[in-house]
């Protein structure tokens, strides 16, 4: 049972959306973090089957939206699209515009270290409570609550950097100012399974030349080049 200061908090949030839940307590749980659970032996269930949902969902609606906007581009393309929308830079950033951290349930500890506005943190509540809307009103509401910000997103990003493939870039330009090609190595892998982040190394000539981190081993591969194409050309920009 929720008590009403709860309950007032989590109007605000569904002001915000322009959505009204059925049942509050999917809303509750999606901004339940499992620090909350741990500390608090709260018989509440942390947000994390429901972060699993909705990266789902918001993988479906971005991708039916691309399919039916953008039809002569190739399936690569969209694919990078999608790749630079449903990620944790991107996410966190429409989580901020919902001020989605005010609401969450932390846990001391994540709270004094700042979980409120940690990306990561942040992203998976983005994609929980995607997942919240979708158990309550279903795929149309979905679309309803969250498309317009996504859309905003995809638009940045078509034709711009946002989708820029670093990797091929910089393979091009070793192969053409250095005469050999990067290589990508993971050095660390951060977090469970079902969250997990992914550090890689680029060495170019058997020496370091930059990291990326991401939420799988290709996004931080774009990292890592992207990082190493601001070195190697500064005066361009990546």
């Amino acid at each position: 049972m929720l008590d009403p200061e709860r309950i007032q908090e989590l109007e605000k949030l569904q002001k915000t959306l322009d959505y009204r839940f059925g049942d509050l307590n999917l809303l509750n749980k999606s901004l339940t973090h499992k620090s909350f659970v741990n500390e608090t032996a709260s018989p509440l269930k942390n947000n994390e089957r429901f972060e699993f949902l909705g990266d789902s969902v918001l993988d479906l609606i971005v991708s039916d939206y691309l399919i039916g906007s953008f039809t002569d581009f190739s399936e690569g393309k969209l694919s990078k699209i999608r790749a630079a929308v449903v990620n944790e830079t991107c996410l966190a950033g429409l989580a901020r515009k919902l001020n989605l951290g005010r609401f969450l349930l932390l846990g001391k500890g994540e709270e004094q270290s700042g979980g409120r506005d940690k990306s990561s943190l942040l992203a998976n509540a983005y994609e929980a409570l995607t997942g919240a809307v979708y158990l309550d009103g279903g795929l149309g509401e979905v679309k309803r609550v969250f498309l317009g910000g996504l859309k905003q997103e995809i638009r940045q990003r078509v034709d711009s950097r946002g989708i820029q493939d670093f990797k091929s870039e910089l393979q091009e330009y070793t192969q053409t100012h250095l005469n050999c090609i990067p290589a990508y190595r993971v050095v660390a892998e951060h977090g469970p399974d079902h969250e997990k982040t992914f550090e890689v190394e680029l060495l170019i000539q058997n020496k370091a030349q930059g990291r990326g981190v991401g939420r799988n081993k290709k996004e931080a591969e774009q990292a890592a080049a992207r990082q190493t194409l601001e070195t190697l050309r500064p005066e361009q920009g990546a």
